[in-house]
């Protein structure tokens, strides 16, 4: 087990990578093998990823990008895709626990309209609101397992989403959320680490205002 406090100090988003080092299928394998245990509501697992590791095709999600050197170096570019109908999958999802009889038929029945009754009484705009944050999350749990891994990353919002689906044929019912470039960090130009916060300056506890005067 590794030093958990220590492996996020180290998590740094790298700027500049060593050019030429090689990600191989293995390496990435074991990654999302982690990062399928992400959570996301309902268990409905919106995020799912492309990986780019052809150089033409890097070249052309650097162009997305406004040229930035990091995608150019980088050993790959993850684009991290958020689903806006990923309630539709909710019987789908919950069929294996019919079958092993965790959840009856009813329950079944009732878990999947429920689902789906949720989402689309919320609307487009919600839809879309919560594939952001389950993509999210996945991609924080991506970086520190790269981490931990020895990869480095930079997640990304810096970049055209509509040229990045035309390139990577992406579906209407996703769209990119975030890229991740991931390499080996060459720290030739990394800079100190910028200003962080102090835990008073960003946490409240019961409410944001005045504590209750009841007494």
């Amino acid at each position: 087990m590794s030093d958990f406090p220590a492996l996020v100090k180290s998590r740094r988003s790298a700027n500049k990578f060593i050019p030429g080092i090689e990600l191989p299928d293995k390496e990435l394998e074991e990654l999302f093998a982690l990062v399928k245990f992400a959570p996301s509501a309902f268990n409905l697992q919106h995020t799912s990823y492309i990986v780019v590791r052809d150089p033409a095709r890097k070249e052309r999600i650097c162009e997305a990008a406004n040229k930035q050197y990091k995608v150019h170096t980088a050993s790959a570019v993850l684009v991290v895709l958020g689903d806006t109908r990923a309630h539709l999958n909710a019987g789908p999802i919950n069929e294996g626990l019919l079958h092993l009889g965790v959840i009856d038929q009813r329950e079944y029945d009732s878990t999947v309209e429920s689902t789906i009754s949720f989402y689309e009484q919320r609307g487009d705009s919600f839809m879309r609101e919560e594939a952001v944050r389950s993509a999210s999350l996945s991609a924080m749990l991506f970086m520190l397992a790269a981490k931990d891994k020895g990869w480095d990353t930079c997640p990304m919002i810096g970049f055209d989403p509509d040229t990045v689906s035309d390139i990577l044929n992406i579906p209407d019912t996703l769209f990119p959320a975030m890229m991740i470039t991931i390499g080996k960090e060459d720290p030739s130009s990394q800079r100190p680490r910028g200003y962080r916060k102090p835990v008073g300056e960003f946490v409240r506890y019961e409410t944001f205002g005045p504590a209750d005067s009841h007494s």
